[in-house]
């Protein structure tokens, strides 16, 4: 089945948002490896260029997600550059916490912003070229937020909760046309973000670093971090031919926390 997925990417375009570290430049190196022609997004240029010099992507164009105007441009000229836009993996994520007595809306529409329209604005820039071409691959990178509820985090929670109800809605209005929609769920995953999260815990609770990150993983049956090559796996088997018949679906890559 592995064989068969890269022979399917092969020479086909793939845009990465959020390309530029963690599951993104992970999704990036392991399309690449595939065969695909990659294009990464992001804010930061440095990352990108890094990701684009040691061979991980072909090219990267700087673009906020939460800017319509800005992703459009983008995707457009990576799409001049490229050819068109085969597949989208819309990775481009942010998550804040704090209790919900101290959520104010800035926060809410922070992570809406971020987590839901920054993939409404991806997948405008792409669908209707894919359907005009009659097929396509569209890759949400969710969270298990996505699927279940956390403490402290209900405004991160409710905009990965929406962003798998637009997967699902607009996997069937796409089921006949050639494109297929999914999300990816991964759980805490080994990045610069969980990173961040267990130094915040240390500062707040005086746990050691092994401490939080046992926190973090308490609930993962296998009791560990996920691997962002893990999440690449997925996100490389629902882009090629075996995964076809798949669409509309949240996928779970968080060691059965969630099923």
């Amino acid at each position: 089945m592995a064989a068969t997925g890269v022979s399917a990417i092969e020479g086909r375009h793939a845009v990465v948002t959020g390309g530029g570290r963690g599951i993104g430049a992970a999704i990036a190196r392991t399309l690449t490896a595939a065969g695909a022609l990659v294009t990464v997004t992001g804010r930061g240029e440095q990352p990108l260029a890094e990701l684009v010099g040691s061979g991980g992507a072909d090219g990267y164009v700087l673009a906020d997600v939460t800017d319509e105007a800005a992703i459009q441009a983008a995707i457009e000229a990576a799409a001049a550059d490229r050819g068109p836009v085969d597949i989208l993996v819309a990775n481009a994520g942010a998550a804040e916490s704090a209790p919900f007595a101290r959520t104010d809306a800035a926060l809410f529409r922070r992570m809406f912003d971020v987590n839901l329209m920054g993939v409404v604005h991806s997948v405008h820039a792409v669908l209707g070229p894919m359907v005009e071409a009659g097929g396509g691959r569209i890759v949400v990178i969710a969270s298990t937020a996505g699927l279940t509820g956390y403490r402290y985090t209900s405004a991160y929670c409710a905009a990965k909760h929406a962003a798998i109800g637009l997967v699902r809605s607009l996997a069937l209005e796409t089921a006949r046309k050639g494109v297929t929609v999914n999300a990816v769920c991964p759980g805490f995953t080994d990045t610069d973000l969980v990173a961040d999260s267990i130094a915040r815990i240390v500062e707040k609770t005086g746990m050691t670093a092994a401490q939080a990150e046992a926190e973090l993983v308490k609930d993962n049956p296998q009791g560990r971090l996920v691997a962002p090559d893990e999440v690449a796996d997925a996100v490389l088997w629902l882009c090629g031919p075996g995964a076809a018949a798949v669409t509309g679906q949240a996928i779970a890559v968080a060691g059965g926390e969630v099923m």
